[in-house]
């Protein structure tokens, strides 16, 4: 069987999706402008009031029910702000632009905030790619890109952003070791952009059933848990030391063959392998020594 007979059958564009029964694509709604819109309830309102006045009662009170009817189309839309209509149980379609609108007095309007927000997940506890039991925690800003997801295709899509931010943590956090001790693995402490990227990546995945953009993803905490903490402090302190060993013996290394190569073009004195190792033993010691070292100074013969 080929790909196309697994693909799932599209929602049409603002239609309702024939699998789950419920709609998914945002779709921009019907309004009025609500300024002239509101001049002729005025005027409404006016000529009821005129026809109560001149007696014709019947008439007055029909076109009172028509302008109380009326009024309840209006609304208005604040900025960073959508309202979703909803009429008899069916999605119409969602209002983005700012300002006073009018449209079915019959529909139910809810907001749905399209502001930029932050997630500061709380610090977990999870084991990393070596099994180490550490601390980490990230800070998400999203927003919400598409109201009919958001309001229809899960319950309550801040929750859903919690709880979905958690769990792609918790998978990041066993994907990668909290430190690298080799040259050819991303560690969480050591990759912190290609991290953060791949973050970004797996909740934007997950998300995107809820119609939320992920504009960025970053760890807030990373720490080892307290109870291994210390001494994974020393085997951290353990690397830096062998490490700048490593630099200062290569270092003396290579002012020794330095030193032997000058006394040698030079011709300034001629040295056997004994006096030669001698030297180098010497060297070394003043080198690498952590402290300085006291030298002995010979006032007689060599031998």
């Amino acid at each position: 069987m080929n790909e196309l007979q697994h693909a799932p059958t599209p929602a049409p564009q603002g239609g309702v999706s024939p699998r789950t029964g419920v709609a998914s694509v945002e779709r921009p709604a019907f309004g009025l402008p609500g300024v002239p819109t509101f001049g002729l309830w005025l005027l409404g309102a006016a000529a009821t009031v005129g026809l109560f006045v001149t007696g014709q009662v019947v008439a007055g009170a029909v076109l009172a029910v028509v302008v109380a009817f009326v009024s309840g189309g209006f609304f208005i839309v604040q900025p960073n702000q959508s309202r979703i209509l909803t009429l008899f149980g069916r999605y119409v379609g969602t209002e983005r632009r700012n300002g006073l609108y009018w449209t079915n007095p019959l529909t139910v309007r809810r907001a749905v905030s399209l502001r930029i927000r932050n997630f500061n997940s709380e610090r977990l506890k999870v084991n990393d790619l070596a099994g180490n039991p550490i601390e980490i925690a990230a800070v998400i800003v999203w927003r919400v890109v598409d109201t009919a997801r958001a309001a229809f295709d899960v319950e309550d899509y801040a929750g859903f952003v919690a709880i979905q931010s958690e769990t792609a943590l918790r998978h990041l956090a066993s994907q990668y070791p909290y430190d690298n001790y080799t040259d050819d693995t991303m560690s969480l402490r050591g990759n912190a952009d290609e991290v953060a990227e791949a973050l970004g990546r797996e909740l934007a995945a997950r998300l995107r059933h809820a119609g939320v953009e992920v504009l960025e993803a970053r760890l807030s905490h990373l720490a080892y848990s307290p109870e291994i903490a210390g001494a994974m402090l020393q085997r951290q302190q353990a690397s830096a030391i062998i490490a700048a060993r490593q630099q200062i013996v290569q270092g003396a290394v290579g002012m020794v063959e330095m030193a032997l190569r000058e006394l040698s073009e030079q011709d300034i004195v001629q040295l056997d392998e004994e006096r030669k190792a001698q030297m180098v033993s010497n060297l070394l010691v003043v080198l690498t020594s952590e402290r300085g070292t006291q030298p002995v100074v010979n006032a007689g013969s060599l031998y």
